[in-house]
């Protein structure tokens, strides 16, 4: 940690407890020094028994400190090698200057949600970037979504990737393809009544429909694709050095194309293509191209909105989730690494009696680590080197995982812990050189040892408001951390007019997850922190005397976040409008079209809107005050 000299720990059995040997220390950077260590003078820190064998920990001192990176020790004793990954890194994450970060607020809507009135029906790389320029336009410097991963690719989730190092294909503008911006022969299908019918139909559902437009842009996609590889131009070069530069995206095109070709799961597939020997037979080079072309696209407009927001001002806020899909790639490729008979969740608690089980397959804690942490540094370089912030799901996820195993319920579970200070080290690292400030997700239940690891590595936490409150009219609402990113609520809540106005009550009930005692007693619970939010917020100058409606909450809310020390402040752009339809209700499976619903209004719409306009105005103001008092020290109420 922070350039100290490390020492090694050495467990040797008795008949290596005394004899010479040789290290050799490979640097990161290709340098490597060696030098004689004998075992017998070395200082013990300790003796051990481990299944009925003893052993003497010994001290093997390095001579210097390291520079921060990943490192290879070798220890060499009776012609035998022992070798370690040694992490050095720097104790907290990356952090930009001071001055850079006072005050910042930005919006949250998912990706999908976000339609725009010439799109197709889904949200696109390119709307996202036109709501950053929005945004940036009335003060705000922070947008954030949901994961952009690449999803099964029609499992609506964005929590069950079939990768963490790639994009979602889904969200590619096809009009902005080279292919089709150029000319022939994608254009062709252009015209056609029979597409322009469908892009209209897709654009009036209430709901995105995944399958129906993966399946139009992969009509136009294709030819372009096929075109572009028989060009032998200069978009043709770029591919093939992309190819070149990405092998990891090449076999995952080799697995979409063989998927495609046998129409089942990988886990379904025959021993020699389960195991991951793919040759050019088991599938169509063409399929396999124009999964390559897609995911070369994604990343070309990933990186165009990231240019495209930095130039505004505005900095990207991305979610890296907690696994991944089991019958994705990641699992496919890497699943010596994955617990494959286990899934990972929650134990059973108060809101989800029976516990969670979220269906995807833990990392298993032993043999990821003996990989040198490979697969873990390719995901979060995949997304680092892209975001300006990074928001870890399920923080605790670093320390311990509850695991079921399978074919029992949630219940039987039990929590497996992690080697953290490795992982930690690993995000400090990463960060730092990447400059990306990192946020964990610290909702839910959380040891108490979590927070104060967080903040030791500088970790921003988060404050939700809506967990926040208390039934009680002088302190309902806690402090705000400073090192932390504040809302009003989260994609996993009602949206806040929703729980204002008690809209959430009939609609849990009606999916099975609330009881009619259980909602009774929940509905005078919230009554109680109502008032007494509403007491708090007059009684320090936020509302004023008038009966308060939802709107009026709702803005002194963003109000008393926007004056509080948080470095960010986040809101809902739905909450705006107060919108009373959830984005996602956790626990439901097929009973609630989760991860689906469309915003209801389009990109242009929401900032013709005077209400959305006037509360961002407000929420600007509200962080320029908040900044002065930062810089000045003065005292907050």
């Amino acid at each position: 940690w922070g350039g100290a000299r490390p020492v090694i720990r050495a467990c040797l059995p008795p008949a290596l407890a005394e004899v010479a040997g040789t290290v050799r220390l490979e640097m990161e950077s290709g340098e490597t020094s060696t030098w004689k260590w004998r075992a017998g003078a070395a200082v013990v820190l300790e003796s051990a028994d481990v299944e009925g064998q003893r052993y003497l920990v010994k001290e093997v001192a390095v001579l210097h400190s390291l520079p921060h990176g990943y490192h290879r020790f070798t220890l060499e004793l009776k012609g035998r090698a022992y070798e370690t990954l040694v992490i050095a890194a720097p104790r907290k994450t990356y952090a930009p200057p001071a001055n850079e970060e006072i005050a910042r607020w930005g919006a949250f809507l998912p990706l999908y949600a976000l339609t725009t009135r010439d799109g197709w029906g889904g949200g696109d790389y390119t709307a996202l970037g036109v709501l950053a320029e929005r945004l940036a336009g009335l003060g705000g410097s922070v947008l954030a979504t949901l994961p952009v991963f690449l999803d099964k690719p029609f499992e609506p989730s964005p929590y069950a990737p079939v990768s963490r190092r790639l994009w979602n294909e889904f969200y590619i503008d096809v009009t902005r393809s080279p292919g089709f911006t150029e000319g022939a022969p994608a254009p062709a299908l252009w015209p056609s009544e029979s597409v322009r019918a469908e892009i209209e139909a897709l654009k009036q559902s209430p709901l995105v429909d995944y399958r129906r437009l993966m399946a139009l842009k992969r009509r136009v996609l294709e030819e372009i694709a096929r075109c572009s590889r028989d060009s032998g131009d200069g978009l043709s070069r770029e591919l093939e050095k992309f190819a070149g530069d990405n092998p990891v995206i090449e076999e995952y095109a080799r697995f979409r194309a063989v998927m495609d070709k046998r129409k089942e799961t990988w886990t379904d597939w025959p021993a020699r293509l389960r195991d991951g020997v793919l040759r050019a037979g088991d599938y169509d080079e063409d399929v396999k191209n124009y999964h390559f072309f897609a995911q070369w696209l994604a990343h070309r407009q990933v990186l165009e909105l990231v240019e495209k927001s930095r130039a505004s001002g505005v900095r990207l806020y991305f979610d890296l989730p907690l696994g991944v899909h089991p019958d994705g790639f990641d699992v496919w490729q890497q699943r010596d690494i994955f617990a494959r008979e286990a899934t990972a969740g929650a134990p059973p608690d108060a809101v989800f009696t029976n516990g969670q089980n979220w269906w995807f397959p833990p990392l298993h804690p032993e043999k990821v680590r003996q990989q040198g942490y490979r697969y873990v540094i390719d995901y979060l370089r995949h997304h680092l080197r892209h975001a300006d912030m990074l928001r870890v799901d399920h923080v605790m996820g670093l320390h311990r995982l509850y695991w079921i195993p399978r074919g029992v319920d949630a219940g039987q579970g039990v929590y497996v812990r992690y080697p953290a200070a490795e992982l930690y080290a690993i995000l400090a690292l990463e960060s730092n050189r990447h400059r990306c400030t990192v946020v964990g997700e610290d909702l839910g239940i959380v040891p108490s040892y979590v927070r104060p690891a967080m903040a030791r590595h500088g970790l921003r936490r988060m404050y939700v408001l809506h967990y926040e409150l208390i039934d009680s009219p002088s302190r309902a609402l806690g402090d705000v951390p400073r090192e932390a990113v504040a809302s009003l609520n989260t994609h996993d809540m009602p949206p806040f007019a929703a729980f204002w106005q008690g809209g959430d009550f009939p609609e849990r009930r009606q999916l099975g997850l609330l009881e009619d005692s259980a909602a009774r007693q929940e509905k005078q619970s919230r009554q109680s922190l109502k008032a007494a939010l509403v007491a708090y917020l007059r009684r320090n100058g936020f509302l004023d005397n008038a009966e308060a409606g939802t709107a009026d909450v709702i803005k002194a809310c963003l109000a008393y976040l926007g004056g509080s020390p948080a470095r960010v402040v986040l809101v809902n752009l739905e909450d705006l409008w107060r919108e009373t339809r959830s984005q996602n209700v956790p626990g439901t499976g097929d009973r609630y079209p989760s991860w689906q619903r469309k915003a209801r209004y389009t990109l242009e719409e929401i900032f013709s809107l005077e209400e959305v306009n006037d509360t961002l105005k407000e929420l600007d103001a509200a962080r320029k005050k908040s900044a002065e008092k930062t810089k000045s020290g003065e005292k907050r109420p």
